[in-house]
């Protein structure tokens, strides 16, 4: 009984572990936040930072985001290198 309560526990530690992992990578770097503070502004201000409904906006306005705040993005993972690349 001792050794399935102790499993237990770690089961769930691991899973709190993996909980607060994901949730640090979910924010945005600071490289990324000075560079696209405008494109906030302009287009998504409305939204908490590191939030989800702000990262839709940003997807949905990336046409309009400017050349910088993409490029950090890019740089920080967040966006495929192809969103670089504009017509």
């Amino acid at each position: 009984m001792g050794t399935l309560k102790a499993g237990l526990i770690s089961a769930a530690a691991v899973a709190g572990s993996a909980l607060v992992a994901s949730s640090a990578s979910a924010a945005y770097t600071e490289k990324v936040k000075k560079a696209c503070a405008g494109d906030y502004q302009t287009f998504c201000s409305q939204y908490a930072p590191d939030s989800t409904e702000l990262r839709r906006c940003f997807e949905s306005n990336r046409k309009g985001l400017s050349r910088i705040c993409i490029t950090a993005l890019v740089d920080a993972g967040e966006v495929p290198a192809r969103y670089l690349k504009r017509k």
